[in-house]
């Protein structure tokens, strides 16, 4: 049988489309008879504990995850817990098999959030039609949430899912003190832009530049929103000034990297002005104040002369080549 990394890399790297399965289970020997029920039908990585898994999943979230109990270091409740409370791994349907089987350790199981529970010894046809059906629910809400949550023309987050996820990530973030960072994008000149190329080119425009952004985003947990009009926001939990003003840098680097070409502008081509703000979490402060602080950041950036980042409370200088006024 195959290292479980290996097989999951090399499904990967295949693109072949199959779902991907998390097993979790600190005995070897479940491990392997569950990889031996899904490996034919699934992209399977097995991992022997919660602690693992639940790094795993924030890291590269699969499509379901098959889960014990009782195991060593963070048992499966736990891990099913913190999984969650992230935005990027709580919608992960979590099945937990397992052989604590009286009703008030199902009913905790179910309580912290998973979708089924199944007792062993296991019965390899009714864990693969169970398996069959959440995958199938899942895809199923997927596909209404991403009628409900992608703006129409860019294909990233609209605003209602933006402001959904603004406040899920600012209470996450607050719980283990971790700072939050926000960065602001707008189009320089988009006016001019469209009145002078036309609508449907500002379309295409608008299409690149998210495109380009969504690039540069690496980790799960970060997402690109369209906030309204030319004006685009990147959610970056877990992440200091340092860090912000880095995904600034990327920002400005991707969308000049385009070259659209902009006759109304100094530079020649389409550039963004980018407003930053960074807080840790805490009761005297809200999400709000967040994203205000970041919109000031932006005004600074595009009275500074454009082409910029700017933090709030003082200048930030994402892109040290570009001139200033």
């Amino acid at each position: 049988m195959p290292t479980p990394e290996h097989r999951w890399l090399r499904a990967t790297e295949s693109g072949s489309g199959r779902s991907r399965l998390l097993i979790v289970d600190d005995d070897v020997v479940n491990l392997q008879v569950l990889g031996a029920v899904f490996e034919a039908d699934h992209d399977v990585r097995l991992l022997e504990s919660g602690t693992t898994a639940l790094a795993q999943a924030l890291e590269d979230p699969p499509d379901l995850i098959l889960m014990d109990i009782l195991m060593p270091d963070m048992d499966g409740l736990e891990a099913c817990a913190r999984l969650k409370q992230s935005a990027s791994t709580q919608e992960i349907p979590v099945i937990f098999i397992t052989g604590q089987g009286s009703p008030l350790e199902e009913t905790a199981a179910l309580a912290t959030g998973a979708v089924d529970f199944i007792t062993k010894p296991i019965n390899p046809d009714v864990v693969r039609a169970r398996v069959r059906t959440h995958l199938k629910l899942k895809a199923q809400s997927d596909a209404l949430k991403a009628m409900a949550y992608l703006d129409g023309l860019t294909g990233v987050a609209n605003l209602r899912r933006l402001e959904d996820y603004l406040q899920t990530e600012w209470r996450r973030c607050r719980r283990h003190g971790a700072p939050m960072s926000l960065l602001m994008a707008d189009i320089d000149h988009f006016k001019h832009y469209n009145d002078t190329l036309g609508h449907p080119a500002g379309d295409d425009c608008l299409r690149q530049l998210a495109g380009a952004l969504e690039g540069i985003l690496k980790r799960p947990q970060d997402l690109l929103a369209r906030y309204g009009g030319e004006e685009f926001t990147l959610v970056l939990p877990e992440t200091d000034e340092k860090g912000a003003a880095r995904v600034a840098r990327e920002a400005l680097k991707a969308v000049r990297a385009l070259a659209i070409p902009h006759p109304g502008s100094t530079h020649g081509i389409v550039t963004l002005s980018l407003g930053a703000s960074t807080r840790i979490p805490n009761e005297d402060q809200t999400v709000e104040e967040l994203v205000a602080h970041a919109d000031a950041g932006l005004n600074a950036a595009k009275a500074a002369g454009r082409n910029r980042c700017v933090a709030h409370g003082g200048p930030d200088d994402a892109d040290p080549g570009s001139p200033r006024t």
